[in-house]
C-alpha cells in the first residue's frame, strides 16, 4: 500500500469530524484494507501525522527542483521562492491545518507533528546557507554561523504561524512577511550589522 491514500484518508477524517480517528482500525476501515497494510507505510498515526507535514515540504522541494530558474538562482532568492510555494502548498490544506492549530499551541518547538518537516527543512537550511559562503551573501562568522540553520527553522515557524493568522484576500499580508523576513535575515548575516550587534554585546557584558 502507498503512503498518499492514507495520509489523504486521515485529512478527510479530521475535516469531517473534528479530530482523528480513534484507531489504526478504524481509519484502515475507511479505506478499505486490512490493518497490516497500514503497518506497511507507518508504525502509528502519529506517523501519518508528521508525514503529512513532510509532505508539503517535499512537494514544494521537488517542484523546485524542476524549475531550471530556480537553479540559477541565489540563496536568498532560493528561500524566497520556497517559502512562496510551500504557503501555497499549505493553502490546498488550510481547513486540516487549522484544526491542528486549535489543537495544539501551534507552531511551537513541542508542535510533535512538525519534528520530521524540521530535520528535512534543516538539511535545505544547511545546504541554502553552504552557497550563501560561496557566493559571498552570507559571512561565515566564529561561534556564530552553526546557529544560522536554526535562525532560518524560527522563520519558518514564523512563516507558517503568520499564515495560519492571516485573514487578507489570498494572503498578500504573507507574501509580504515573508520577503520582509528574508530580507531582513540576509541583511543581518551578510552585512556587518550582526558583527556590531554582537561587538555591542560584549562590551555591555565586559561592563558587568
Amino acid at each position: 500500500m502507498e503512503k498518499q491514500p492514507i495520509r489523504e484518508a486521515y485529512k478527510r477524517y479530521w475535516l469531517e469530524n473534528g479530530k482523528r480517528p480513534v484507531s489504526v482500525f478504524a481509519l484502515c476501515k475507511i479505506l478499505d484494507v486490512p490493518e497490516d497494510s497500514f503497518y506497511e507505510c507507518y508504525s502509528s498515526m502519529e506517523g501519518v501525522e508528521n508525514d503529512v507535514w513532510l509532505d508539503y515540504f517535499q512537494r514544494t522541494i521537488d517542484q523546485l527542483h524542476e524549475d531550471e530558474t530556480y537553479q540559477q538562482y541565489s540563496a536568498q532568492e532560493k528561500l524566497l521562492a520556497f517559502y512562496f510555494l510551500w504557503v501555497q502548498q499549505l493553502k490546498q490544506d488550510r481547513s486540516y491545518i487549522l484544526l491542528q492549530k486549535e489543537r495544539f499551541q501551534f507552531p511551537g518547538s513541542q508542535f510533535r507533528q512538525l519534528s520530521t518537516f524540521k530535520k528535512a527543512f534543516y538539511d535545505y537550511a544547511a545546504n541554502l546557507i553552504r552557497e550563501g559562503y560561496l557566493s559571498s551573501e552570507i559571512k561565515e562568522r566564529k561561534y556564530i554561523s552553526d546557529q544560522y540553520v536554526h535562525g532560518f527553522w524560527m522563520q519558518a515557524l514564523f512563516v507558517l504561524k503568520y499564515w495560519s493568522d492571516d485573514t487578507s484576500v489570498n494572503f498578500e499580508m504573507t507574501d509580504a512577511a515573508i520577503e520582509k523576513a528574508v530580507n531582513l535575515s540576509f541583511q543581518l548575516i551578510h552585512s556587518n550589522t550582526l558583527d556590531s550587534l554582537l561587538d555591542f554585546g560584549k562590551f555591555i557584558l565586559a561592563r558587568k
